[in-house]
């Protein structure tokens, strides 16, 4: 029998989505082929130190999504170039090697993990990972550049006005109004899981939300709320990309926020799949797939679209980490399109792969 590879789960982490992170890294873990891969986790705390888990205990409350907290282990650790070229793990208190890992499967979402800052770490340190490279989990991340490059590759996308917290003073709800209508959705441009995401129909509702934005980021962005159905398509491959069949999610929210996503199990409905024609399943997949390739993404994501009462669709977002909770959308449309996640997990880790042995054959100097 072959050696199995050592995967490196890293999940947790210092951004507001710590907690999805750790609930995505518990399925991960349930369904991955352990007959394939030997499980490595490191768990990240709120502070960004890095530690060895046991597979035992590296969670407290797993079954509670708003207790679930990380059981920190007694051994911290760096991930190092080793002498031969291997991954290393080292612990900060000897500087013991505690073995190596193969692969990296990044299950951070949000920022430091799905903004392409612990993507371009990996990439210095010459290891495989999974997903989106650095170009595009940044410009999947930021909801500004996503939005201009999608525009600029005349994908349809709704209004938006984006300020940065030099430029604070200047907002003037009378003025957001004129331009962008009522109500408004006020958002962190660099975060996810609707962290952050207000709905504002009024000027004290405007006035709040776009506060508690700018608690998250220093740049917000403000949307023109879009009526529609909200649908969803996952997409996998580096090359070659392929959508699955649409979902549609159903919020019983005022619109899908946080708790509805991640806390309150009925926050949505699911209509898995989506009640749509053929022409328009085809249309989604399509412009899935050509969302991904605008941002330059590899790997997987979930496209994010608004389907009006005209039957056009509109793209609202990407996301280059997609949740992988026991409720999370990526996974599931999968399942649907037949790729079971113990297979989507493992095509993943097989795509990480083949994209770092194409890349060990460029050239990096002349």
């Amino acid at each position: 029998m072959s050696e199995k590879i050592k995967v490196g789960i890293l999940f947790g982490g210092k951004s507001a989505e710590h907690e999805v992170s750790l609930q995505s890294a518990k399925n991960i873990v349930e369904a991955i082929d352990r007959d394939k891969y030997e499980i490595v986790l490191l768990g990240i705390d709120k502070q960004g130190r890095w530690y060895l888990s046991d597979q035992s205990k590296y969670l407290l409350n797993a079954e509670n999504p708003k207790l679930i907290s990380l059981n920190k282990s007694n051994r911290t650790v760096a991930l190092v170039t080793g002498e031969s070229g291997g991954r290393e793990l080292v612990s900060l208190s000897d500087n013991a090697s505690l073995g190596s890992v193969d692969v990296i499967f990044p299950v951070l979402h949000g920022p430091f993990g799905e903004d392409g800052t612990i993507q371009g770490l990996l990439k210095l340190m010459d290891v495989p990972f999974v997903g989106a490279g650095v170009l595009g989990s940044s410009a999947g991340m930021d909801k500004d550049v996503m939005k201009r490059l999608l525009r600029d590759a005349d994908l349809p996308i709704g209004d938006f006005l984006v300020f940065t917290c030099s430029e604070r003073q200047k907002i003037d709800f009378g003025e957001i109004e004129s331009r962008l209508g009522s109500p408004v959705f006020v958002k962190p441009a660099n975060l996810g899981s609707s962290v952050g995401i207000h709905r504002a129909g009024s000027k004290q509702e405007f006035e709040a939300a776009v506060e508690d934005a700018f608690r998250y980021d220093t740049k917000i962005i403000i949307e023109t709320a879009i009526a529609g159905r909200e649908i969803e398509c996952s997409v996998l491959g580096n090359e070659n990309p392929i959508a699955s069949v649409p979902g549609e999610i159903i919020p019983q929210h005022e619109f899908y926020s946080y708790e509805a996503k991640y806390i309150d199990e009925g926050g949505a409905r699911l209509e898995l799949p989506a009640k749509l024609s053929p022409h328009l399943i085809d249309e989604a997949k399509k412009l899935a797939v050509r969302t991904f390739e605008v941002l330059c993404c590899e790997g997987m994501a979930r496209v994010d679209f608004f389907l009006t009462p005209e039957n056009q669709f509109i793209v609202n977002e990407i996301n280059t980490i997609p949740g992988f909770t026991g409720i999370s959308m990526y996974p599931k449309l999968w399942e649907l399109s037949g790729i079971p996640q113990t297979k989507l997990i493992d095509r993943l880790i097989q795509l990480a792969i083949e994209r770092f042995e194409r890349e060990k054959q460029l050239l990096t100097s002349v």
